[in-house]
């Protein structure tokens, strides 16, 4: 079976849309347009999906402020799509977490090459990474089995692979906060203990009661 990568558009001009779906449609994507802009956030963490194409002027939050909300809790990528022609877009964007920044009109070619590069370097980051029967996706947030997908948020997921890496041994509440400071997500110790705990309910749920052991003093390791 193929796998299809799966594009969520959230734009407001549903000419724009239909366009950008048929653009993309063609290119053998699966896609999902985005209708309830009251909801926004929600919608685009529900919808599972591989990227978002997010146009900044949009309804209720603008593209920038729900890109900073998505952040919170995923690590999706996403393409800033605006009319705008402004550095300071392209910068709070960017800052914001956008993978990349396209301005309209664009060329499809183009758009389609953006995406391509992205999904390229997913896959390259991925590197077929497992641990017991589940396949994990950093570059999408999720560990998955057969039928069930795990979603974790950002810093959940560096929590996670950094302990994968060193699966069987010890990991220092140090290191950790190294690799989140690393990638730019300030932490604290509290802050640290709450994603822990999170991360082991999570796969406690999930049916991994026994994943993450806590060595006093030392700090934890994945079994």
């Amino acid at each position: 079976m193929i796998f299809m990568r799966k594009i969520m558009i959230v734009e407001d001009e549903p000419t724009i849309s239909r366009e950008l779906q048929h653009l993309l449609v063609n290119a053998g994507y699966e896609t999902q347009i985005l209708e309830d802009f009251a909801n926004s956030k929600q919608e685009i963490i529900d919808s599972k999906s591989d990227l978002i194409l997010l146009d900044i002027n949009i309804p209720e939050l603008n593209g920038e402020l729900l890109l900073k909300e998505i952040r919170k809790e995923s690590n999706i990528p996403v393409i800033m799509v605006t009319s705008r022609v402004n550095e300071i877009d392209e910068v709070l964007s960017i800052s914001y977490g956008a993978d990349d920044y396209i301005t309209k009109p664009y060329n499809p070619t183009i758009l389609l090459l953006r995406i391509q590069n992205i999904f390229k370097r997913m896959e390259h980051k991925i590197d077929n990474l497992r641990y017991r029967d589940l396949e994990v996706f950093p570059g999408r947030g999720i560990l998955k089995n057969n039928s069930e997908e795990l979603q974790l948020t950002k810093n959940e997921m560096i929590i996670f692979q950094n302990l994968l890496n060193n699966i069987g041994s010890i990991v220092t509440r140090d290191d950790l906060m190294t690799d989140l400071w690393n990638n730019k997500e300030y932490i604290n110790d509290n802050a640290l203990t709450v994603n822990i705990s999170r991360l082991r309910s999570k796969l406690s749920d999930f049916g991994y009661e026994d994943a993450i052991e806590t060595r006093k003093g030392q700090g934890y390791i994945l079994l």
